[in-house]
This record gives C-alpha cells, structure tokens and sequence, in this order.
C-alpha cells in the first residue's frame, strides 16, 4: 500500500512541476500590463535589443536615431541595451544582438528579425502597422 501511495505521490508531484514549469513558460514571453514603455500607447512600436559594443548594433544606431525623431508621434523606436541593463530586456523574447521586434497599436507581436535591419524594411515595416511615414 505504501508503495502506491508514494507512486501517486510522485505523479502528482511530476504533473505540479509541469505545470508550474508551462506556466512560467508562457509568462516569461508575455510582457506584464504596464511593463514596458509604450505597450499601452496605441501606437506602433519596434523595439531593438542591442549593446553599443555590437558591431550592427553600432551600424544600426543612427538609424533608430533617425527614425526615433521622424516618427514622434506616430510610433515608438525604442532600443534596449541588453549589455549594459540586462534586466531591461527580461520582458520580451530575444536570443541574439540586434534583434527587431515589431508591435502592433495593440501590443501584439507583429514581426521579430535577428540581425542588422536596413532602414528601408523598419519604414516598410512601420507602415505595414499604420505608421505614417514621415513627410
């Protein structure tokens, strides 16, 4: 009897730990409500994750200056240094530097890219998500 019971026991501590382990799993790729910035702007958003120490990183850096500046007000440029603040990136999924991800007015992921990105695809980008190009 006490062989079963230690059986059961086991399986119910095996189902816990699945459990657990999905949920921690889904939770750490969803970003919290309020988390970072302009998850609940309602505009248009691509985030780059990178470190001033990369070398497309570096290539990438006045193009997200740039386009920061051109698209005030109808989307947000943001760039995460995930060197220099590693905790700033622990609410979005990223494996390598840079890495682009894009958001919709309503926070929902749009299109991720690994890499250096051109200027010319984060414009096409931007305004496939409603993004009025700057005049």
């Amino acid at each position: 009897m006490s062989r079963q019971l230690l059986q059961n026991g086991a399986i119910a501590a095996a189902v816990i730990l699945l459990v657990a382990a999905v949920a921690w799993y889904k939770g750490a790729f969803d970003p919290p409500a309020g988390g970072p910035e302009g998850v609940d702007s309602g505009l248009p958003r691509m985030v780059d994750f990178g470190s001033t120490v990369c070398p497309d990183c570096k290539k990438m850096a006045p193009i997200l200056a740039e386009l920061r500046e051109e698209y005030a007000g109808r989307a947000i440029i943001q760039f995460i240094d995930v060197v220099e603040d590693p905790a700033a990136g622990d609410f979005y999924p990223y494996r390598v530097m840079p890495t682009q991800v894009f958001y919709d007015r309503d926070g929902q992921e749009h299109w991720a890219h690994e890499g250096f990105l051109a200027r010319e695809e984060i414009v096409r980008i931007l305004g496939e998500l409603g993004a009025e190009p700057p005049e």
